[in-house]
Order: structure tokens, then C-alpha cells, then sequence
């Protein structure tokens, strides 16, 4: 439609910048399904940034609380979009196994229904007979970029901590001996360091003991041209309030959003109205960084990856309804994940022979 082909080209689309919404008026919705708030803030708020950009347009919904015991409420949810005629995209972020049954009944009922998944966890190959598009993080991948953006931040020494739980999940084992090749690639030292299995005995406490404890040792050791990286969650909070303290270099976190450690790390006071406001987080980082004087020795995505994908694939999927966009490729993706993100996207395939199922790593901002 002619209205939306010119919103599309108008727009500046940057997830931090706040602007006003823009109005669509198209003979089409968009059904978005997510976790709830409380299940997984980012997919969440970036869906809710997506209504308000596009107002009357979107059908968001959220899957149950308790997703593993209500799959079959979460299927009936996901076909009771599909049989809503004036829906024609369906794009789900969930990061959940199990979804796949849903969208081969939508299939079969609107096969001409366009089926975006960013992400879902069922088997890969079946995934791509049935959705237009998949898209998920570059986990593996990002064994060579981290230890490659830490070289470029001048990292000498780079410390993996884990403990055995996660280093028997095989895509983590993976992405820890790719980050060792890609070392001995760089000419940097890679130490792996096993902490307290905080999913055996007294759960995260002795391992982040253990952190506040080993890492000043490390860097009394290896010097601060040292990268930490922890594949925990819980671990990021202890990492980078130590990196403030020691002035270490941390690349990136084992989730790379700016809100994963970094809020609680500097105390920052992220209001509700700001959280979603990539922007404003970004800047009260900076400064922070830069009042330890620790500029340039910390880095991460500059948007959360849950709350890019619901934006980046309405618009992908607005740009397939409209006829804009005939093919999913990394040529024709890139752009569209730049203009969404306000950086470059990279995409690779998840398996050679798959031409719709890719996987992303963004660049980076360095505070």
C-alpha cells in the first residue's frame, strides 16, 4: 500500500531513540506472541514498542506464565491468531521448544500466512519447512567475536569462567573451544577457570564468592590487559562491578543487552518510562565507565537482542505483505536490521542448506 511504502522510507527506525509512533494505516494486523513481563522483559517491551509505533495494528499476546505445563493453551492462543482473516503475519519471540505443532495447524488452515520465529527452539530442519523466517543469536559465533573485539580493546589475557553444568551443554562447550582457537589465533592467553556449580549444593552465592575472591587474583596475575567473561548470568553483576574496581577489560557479557549486569554493577537508576530507552541506559553507562575511569575497557550490544527482534521483524514482515520484499537473504535483511538497530547486523546461516533460518550478531558499543 502506497501509505505504508511511504511511512517505511520516511521513518528513522532507531529502538533508543523514543520518537513519536508512526501511524499505519494498512487493511492489515500483525500478531506478535511473547513471554510475559515477568517471563522475559525484553521480548515483552519490544513488542509493547511495537504497538505503540503502530497503533491499532498490532495483535499482541502473551504466552502462559507457566509455559511448560500450558503448551496446549499457548498452541490454542497461537491458532486463535491465525484464524483471524485480517491477521497476516504471525512472529513469534519466545525462545521456547514446542511451538512448532501450532504453527503447522496455521499452516495448513492460511498457508499464505507469513510465520516469523526470533526465536523458537524446535528442531531446525522442521522449523524451516514451515516458517518464512527464523532468526536467532549467533552463540556459537560469538566465540570469535569476543575474543576478537578483545584483542582490538587490548586485551592480552582472556579468563572463561564456568562450572561443569554449563560446559556439558554442548553449544556452551562449543563457543568456549572456539574461543580458545580464536585466542591461540590472536596470540592471546586463554585461561578457563571452573567456578562452584551453582546448580548443585547452595545454588549462585559460593560461586559468586568464588568470583570476588579469584578475580582479583587473576588480575594481580595476568595484569588488567585481561578480558573476564562468565557464561552465568549472575555472574555478570560481580564481573563488571569488579572491572570498575580493577579496571580489567570486559568485552561482553554471556547475554550481550546493556541491562544484563551493568544496572546492578553501578547502582544505576533506571526509571520505568527509561526502560526500555536503549539510549538514555547507554549514556548513564558511559558516564559511569567513565567516572571509574574505565573508558574503552567495557563493551556489549547497544540493544538488547529480545527487544530488536519484534521490531525487526514487523518491519520485515510489513516489507512480505507489501510485496517489498520477495526474499529473506542477508542481502535483504541487513538493511532493514541496520536501519532497526542503528548498527550493522551480521547474519550467517544456521545451516548451509537452510536459506530462511539465520543467525545474528550485532556490533558493538564501547563505553
Amino acid at each position: 500500500m502506497k501509505t505504508v511504502k511511504f511511512m517505511i522510507f520516511a521513518l528513522v527506525l532507531c529502538l533508543g531513540t523514543g520518537a513519536g509512533a508512526a501511524f499505519a494505516k494498512t487493511d492489515y494486523r500483525i500478531g506478535i506472541v511473547t513471554p510475559t513481563l515477568s517471563a522475559s522483559e525484553d521480548e515483552f517491551r519490544g513488542a509493547i514498542r511495537v504497538a505503540k509505533k503502530y497503533p491499532g495494528m498490532i495483535k499482541h499476546i502473551s504466552l502462559p506464565e507457566n509455559y511448560q505445563e500450558e503448551q496446549e493453551t499457548a498452541i490454542t492462543q497461537i491458532l486463535s491468531l491465525g484464524d483471524q482473516k485480517d491477521i497476516k503475519a504471525i512472529i513469534i519471540c519466545a525462545g521456547y521448544s514446542g511451538i512448532l505443532p501450532a504453527i503447522q495447524k496455521v499452516k495448513a488452515k492460511r498457508p499464505d500466512m507469513i510465520v516469523i520465529t526470533a526465536p523458537i527452539w524446535d528442531d531446525p530442519d522442521m522449523m524451516a519447512k514451515y516458517v518464512d523466517l527464523c532468526l536467532d543469536t549467533d552463540w556459537v559465533g560469538r566465540g570469535i567475536s569476543i575474543p576478537e573485539k578483545a584483542k582490538k580493546m587490548g586485551a592480552k589475557t582472556f579468563i572463561h569462567y564456568s562450572f561443569p553444568t554449563h560446559m556439558a551443554k554442548e553449544v556452551l562447550a562449543k563457543r568456549r573451544d572456539t574461543m580458545a582457537e580464536t585466542c591461540n589465533r590472536l596470540g592471546m592467553k586463554f585461561v578457563s577457570l571452573n567456578t562452584p556449580d551453582p546448580k548443585t549444593g547452595a545454588g549462585s552465592t559460593p560461586m559468586l564468592q568464588f568470583l570476588n575472591e579469584d578475580i582479583p587474583r587473576q588480575i594481580a596475575r595476568y595484569g588488567k590487559d585481561t578480558c573476564i567473561f562468565g557464561t552465568n548470568c549472575p555472574m555478570q553483576d560481580v564481573i563488571i562491578a569488579k572491572a570498575l574496581e580493577l579496571g580489567f577489560i570486559m568485552a561482553e557479557q554471556c547475554c550481550p543487552p546493556p541491562t544484563q549486569g551493568f544496572p546492578a554493577a553501578m547502582e544505576l537508576e533506571i526509571s520505568e518510562d527509561e526502560a526500555g530507552d536503549f539510549d538514555k541506559i547507554n549514556a548513564m553507562i558511559t558516564k559511569k565507565s567513565a567516572q571509574a575511569g574505565c573508558t574503552g575497557r567495557l563493551s556489549t550490544w547497544p540493544v538488547a537482542v529480545g527487544y530488536f527482534f519484534p521490531e525487526f521483524s514487523t518491519e520485515v514482515a510489513m516489507k512480505m505483505i507489501d510485496k517489498e520484499l520477495t526474499d529473506v537473504s542477508i542481502e535483504t535483511l541487513a538493511p532493514v536490521a541496520k536501519e532497526v538497530a542503528g548498527v550493522d547486523v551480521r547474519f550467517g546461516r544456521m545451516k548451509p542448506e537452510l536459506d530462511n533460518y539465520y543467525l545474528i550478531l550485532m556490533d558493538s558499543i564501547y563505553y
